[in-house]
This record gives structure tokens, sequence and C-alpha cells, in this order.
């Protein structure tokens, strides 16, 4: 019986998949702290920061673009959030409702972020929706978050070797 309260109160006490509640502060347009825990929301995938966007013969940061939309329209409100998972990162992977609406939800849906269908095809109808009448991303030029990562990690120089074979004695009087 006492084994059995114990893990009880262990599992219950597990802060990675608790479900963080609280004041919402974001990241970029698919990351949010919700009471101080960072939050990747469930089911979306933003432009990274830097990433470019093109319209009209002008370019911007799509990342910093769609950032700003989404902290003008959540910055300070109360999130309930339901965890999913853990991600690589250690990021809580959550959907979250701010009064009663899905943020990933409504972020497709106003076209400043896509399904991430490789997790889940939640949101796929809020994106062809955003598609067809050209909102957000769907009215410029950018490629896919997923593209660009997979880009950039193509130019990223190769880490550096562990196993260096230059080698050298150092003697005891320093020569």
């Amino acid at each position: 019986m006492l084994r059995s309260l114990f893990l009880l109160v262990m599992i219950l006490a597990t802060p990675a998949m608790a479900a963080p509640n609280g004041t919402v502060r974001v990241i970029d347009a698919d990351t949010i702290d919700v009471g101080g825990t960072r939050v990747r929301l469930y089911g979306i995938d933003a432009p990274e920061m830097g990433q470019p966007c093109a319209a009209d013969g002008r370019e911007w940061d799509c990342g910093a673009w769609t950032r700003d939309v989404v902290r003008n329209r959540y910055e300070g409100t109360y999130a309930r959030c339901e965890a999913q998972d853990v991600d690589r990162y250690g990021r809580v992977v959550a959907i979250c409702l701010v009064d009663g609406q899905n943020m990933g939800r409504m972020i497709v849906r106003s076209g400043l972020a896509w399904a991430f269908r490789r997790f889940s095809d939640s949101y796929d109808l809020e994106e062809k929706a955003a598609a067809i009448e050209e909102r957000g991303l769907w009215a410029v030029d950018v490629q896919l978050p997923s593209d660009y990562r997979a880009a950039a990690q193509q130019l990223a120089p190769p880490p550096a070797s562990q196993s260096c074979q230059i080698k050298g004695n150092i003697s005891g009087n320093g020569r």
C-alpha cells in the first residue's frame, strides 16, 4: 500500500508532463512560455527567426513577423494547456486554450503557421482555409520551416571531431 501511494505521488509530481497554466509570454509563433514553463504548441510549425519572406519585391524576417502578430494577439493572456508530450529540447508540447479557443488552431487559421502533419493532422482544414483565402503566409513567398531548417543544417560547418589526430608530449620541464 505504501509503495503504491509513493508511486502515485511520484507520478503526480513529475513536472515534465504537467499541464502548464498561466500567463502567456510569446517566444515565437509556435513557442510560448506559460506560467514560466516553455511550451511548444502541438501540431503547428511556424517560420524560424531569420527565415525570409518575400512579396512585391521586398523581403523581411518571416519569423519575427509571425511572432509579432502572435505576440500582439496572445501576450499577457491566460492559457490553460494540456500536455501531449515533451520534445527533444525539453519543452512541453501542448494544446493551449485562451478564452476557450485553441491557440494552435487559431494561429494556423490566421495563416501564421502550417499544420505540422509530421506530428498531427488536427489543423489540416484550418490550413486549407487559410491557403484558399491567402491569409498570412499564404500571401507571400516563403519556404516551409522544415525545408528551411534542413537547408540551414546543410550549410552549417560539420562539428569538430572528438578524435583529434594531432598529439603532443609535454615534458616535466615544459619543453
